[in-house]
């Protein structure tokens, strides 16, 4: 069972309906004990990195995730806002706002080049780095949907296995053991964005 995380912040529909089709059991669940009896999780998020830690801790969600995915090491996808909130620190909507540190590094916003504008929205490439199971069946360079003004600076470079050319070069897919981060929206990508996410079931 694939439990996706309700805590307040995405547009759950068309997750839960994206992972219907691509053959997974999904369950939409601001129970944080729900993912105790999870296969997989997926952490999606819209918003800001301030507002999206202080939901999954007023819900109860950080220590059952640290659980889970952590020490249990059950493969988890966050989703945009989701990806950025695996990072040790986050700068949008405040000064400086802890995330869950399940992959180490800083969310930063982006500086966009001369001819760029904020947020980056709509369809852009997504350049391969390193081989990666979520990439099966994927054609480097694919373009995916993107919407945010905010990017994952990785602390190590060995995590960072997909990057996208917009202001300067940014990383877009972040990956270490179970734990895979995208900044686009893979349930808008039309059939590349259904492939990852096939992908992620069969890792």
């Amino acid at each position: 069972m694939i439990v996706v995380v309700d805590y307040g912040m995405s547009n759950l529909g068309s997750m839960m309906r994206s992972l219907e089709e691509c053959g997974a059991e999904v369950c939409v669940s601001d129970d944080p004990s729900m993912l105790a009896k999870s296969s997989k999780i997926v952490l999606p998020g819209v918003g800001s990195f301030f507002e999206g830690m202080q939901c999954l801790k007023s819900g109860g969600w950080i220590e059952p995730l640290k659980t889970e995915v952590i020490s249990n090491e059950i493969p988890t996808l966050g989703i945009c806002l989701g990806m950025q909130m695996l990072a040790d620190i986050g700068y949008e909507g405040k000064e400086k706002t802890e995330g869950l540190g399940f992959i180490s590094g800083e969310v930063h916003k982006l500086v966009p080049q001369p001819g760029e504008c904020l947020p980056h929205v709509g369809w852009n490439e997504v350049h391969q780095q390193a081989e990666h199971n979520i990439f099966k069946g994927i054609e480097d360079k694919k373009d995916f949907y993107f919407v945010h003004s905010y990017h994952f600076q990785a602390q190590d470079s060995d995590d960072v296995i997909a990057t996208t050319p917009y202001c300067n070069k940014i990383s877009t897919v972040v990956a270490k053991s179970n734990i895979v981060g995208v900044q686009f929206h893979p349930e808008k990508s039309q059939l590349s964005g259904f492939q990852l996410l096939k992908n992620f079931l069969e890792i």
